[in-house]
């Protein structure tokens, strides 16, 4: 989005496109890390999670500690190499502002703030999911100010508010697998919250979630091609996930999560075919 209002040249757009994709890459890792340290007593009872390398005693919580410290340290110097000005201190927020839990919290860590608090939320708010939604998406902002070094507000936020609800919308499907051990470990999430009124939260989620892409292609000027790919696409993706999930089946539910990692490929390339056919227009206009 970012380059497509920005008119960038196409080998920039490559170029941060992959940056884009080993900060994240990075920055997950570490997520994943943090989440695993701080659940592993938690995900030794559930079925599902029983066996992950912490959770089963096969990696001990220094080793897992160091290898936290060991991506802090990489994603640092990437970020340091790759982003300079307001870019390299929002990306630096991604990774520690939202970052610098207090050492009491574990006495063997220092860890990441925003993603450490997700797993802590389970035990004492239904609504993890609502704070993962904010961490998860988080590199919108700092993928749009590395591209354009600004801020815009009415952008930013009504697709942040946009990513925030897929999140809610497929982290409350992936909470669904867990429901009776979660219950059984004192794990809390929208899932249970809900109950039988889980569907229609889904499908609330689903609604706000393509009707903000919408929104958000409005404000920043998109192309057919967005709204009928990525808007257009979203839609019947949704109405097909809802339709086929079963919510009481834990399988389905971790079929029907994964979904959406396809559904990304549907937004993404709704943008792209957008931002070419842009930039082709602007060539032919030059020429």
């Amino acid at each position: 989005m970012a380059a497509y209002t920005s008119n960038l040249p196409l080998y920039e757009y490559t170029s941060d496109l992959v940056k884009a994709l080993v900060g994240a890459f990075l920055l997950r890792g570490s997520a994943c890390t943090i989440n695993d340290i701080f659940d592993r007593e938690v995900d030794a009872g559930v079925e599902r999670t029983k066996h992950r390398p912490l959770a089963s005693g096969r990696i001990s919580v220094l080793a897992a500690t160091l290898y936290l410290m060991a991506q802090y340290i990489l994603a640092i110097s990437f970020f340091y190499f790759t982003e300079c000005g307001l870019a390299f201190w929002v990306a630096l927020f991604q990774l520690i502002p939202l970052q610098v839990w207090p050492l009491v919290c574990h006495p063997m860590i220092l860890i990441g703030y925003r993603f450490a608090i997700y797993p802590l939320l389970k035990r004492v708010t239904h609504w993890p999911q609502a704070w993962l939604g904010f961490a998860m998406n988080f590199g919108f902002i700092t993928s749009w100010i590395s591209v354009l070094g600004t801020v815009n507000y009415p952008v930013l936020s009504v697709a942040m508010a946009s990513c925030w609800c897929w999140t809610m919308l497929y982290d409350t499907i992936y909470a669904c697998q867990d429901i009776q051990d979660d219950i059984k470990m004192g794990v809390r999430s929208t899932s249970i919250l809900f109950g039988t009124w889980i569907r229609p939260l889904l499908i609330a989620c689903g609604f706000t979630f393509a009707v903000t892409l919408a929104a958000a292609g409005v404000l920043n000027g998109q192309g057919i091609s967005y709204f009928v790919i990525s808007v257009g696409g979203t839609a019947a993706h949704l109405v097909w996930q809802l339709m086929a999930v079963d919510l009481d089946i834990p399988t389905s539910c971790g079929q029907n999560f994964n979904r959406n990692g396809q559904l990304g490929w549907i937004v993404w390339g709704g943008l792209v075919l957008d931002y070419m056919l842009a930039s082709r227009g602007r060539i032919s206009a030059v020429a």
